[in-house]
């Protein structure tokens, strides 16, 4: 995974990122901070700020959340210095309310604001997303929450971490580690049952096998969407006669918004009746905060939102210096 495992070994690391082959999480960084610094670094801390002075700055929540990235941004200080020593109170996953001083970064000042954006950037994204997660993963409950591939362009590994973090759980992580079936592919295929039979023949043939491992998302597996009744029967039927590697069925747009600002979800739970735990089940489509909890109860085994990471509202964090100045500041403007 690209040196995520080597260059994040901090104790902040409570929970790991995803794995992924071919991810390096430390070029990431290493573009981040190089888009920031440019060839000239930063000239208005260089032409501001001694190059000896030391000074230690706080990191402060301006909203309440969920606090992700804390490991991540550990290791970006450690890019920029070594030296630095970064202390929380807070570890990922961790509720903090507006006002509170979570961490601290203590060495050069030089080197702390030139850390600073890129750190603060990752944290507040990733404490966003998986602020969202949790407050959708605790309505979904019984059923599991799921981010999907929309994603940040080159940021698909932290976004689906901040998932995690949230108490979310990972849909594939890609192209490469899960079979998933969707329209487009049954149409060319020319029905549900001949994707499925190709499917199966490709698999079979280069001897791939079939696991379900859904918290590391390092498998492959079969995921079908289905639009109608009708195809959630052809899957069925072929499954009955037919040795298959299917694991699950993803129902879409089987969520029905009313005019009332509900939904209907009686034709998911006719589709989970008929799949009777033959498989593994996914709802998506019309899936937001306000309905996910009604949807969870449905009976389906997962639901799955890509809002969580293609709409994420940042959660609003900022490190300062002078932590007593900014509070007074904060109070004033009632950001803090």
């Amino acid at each position: 995974m690209g040196g995520v495992e080597t260059r994040m070994s901090f104790e902040s690391m409570v929970i790991k990122p995803p794995s992924h082959p071919t991810y390096d999480l430390t070029a990431i960084i290493k573009l981040a901070l190089s888009e920031d610094v440019g060839d000239q670094g930063d000239v208005t801390c260089m032409a501001t700020i001694p190059d000896d002075m030391e000074v230690e700055a706080h990191f402060l929540a301006k909203e309440d959340g969920i606090i992700a990235g804390i490991a991540l941004a550990e290791t970006v200080f450690n890019e920029v210095d070594p030296s630095l020593k970064v202390e929380w109170s807070q570890k990922d996953g961790d509720y903090v309310h507006k006002g509170l001083k979570f961490g601290k970064v203590h060495g050069g000042a030089h080197n702390i604001v030139k850390a600073e954006r890129v750190a603060l950037n990752f944290m507040q994204r990733m404490s966003g997303i998986a602020t969202q997660t949790k407050a959708m993963a605790d309505a979904a409950h019984p059923a599991l929450i799921l981010e999907t591939r929309k994603t940040a362009p080159g940021l698909r590994l932290v976004d689906k971490w901040a998932v995690l973090i949230g108490g979310g759980r990972n849909h594939r992580m890609g192209l490469y580690d899960m079979v998933l079936i969707k329209d487009n592919h049954i149409s060319i295929a020319g029905g549900v049952t001949n994707a499925l039979k190709s499917v199966d023949s490709y698999l079979e043939k280069r001897n791939l096998q079939m696991e379900v491992e859904v918290f590391m998302c390092a498998h492959t597996v079969i995921d079908i969407e289905t639009r109608t009744m009708e195809e959630i029967k052809d899957v069925l039927e072929y499954a009955s006669k037919t040795k298959t590697s299917l694991t699950r069925i993803m129902l879409d747009n089987m969520v029905i918004p009313l005019d009332n600002s509900d939904v209907d979800v009686s034709m998911l739970k006719e589709a989970v009746e008929l799949i009777n735990g033959k498989f593994e089940t996914e709802a998506s489509g019309n899936v937001t905060l306000e309905t996910v909890h009604k949807i969870g109860q449905s009976g389906v085994t997962y639901i799955s939102s890509g809002a969580l990471t293609h709409s994420v509202k940042a959660l609003d964090i900022s490190l300062k210096i002078d932590t007593e100045l900014a509070l007074e500041v904060g109070r004033r403007t009632k950001r803090a």
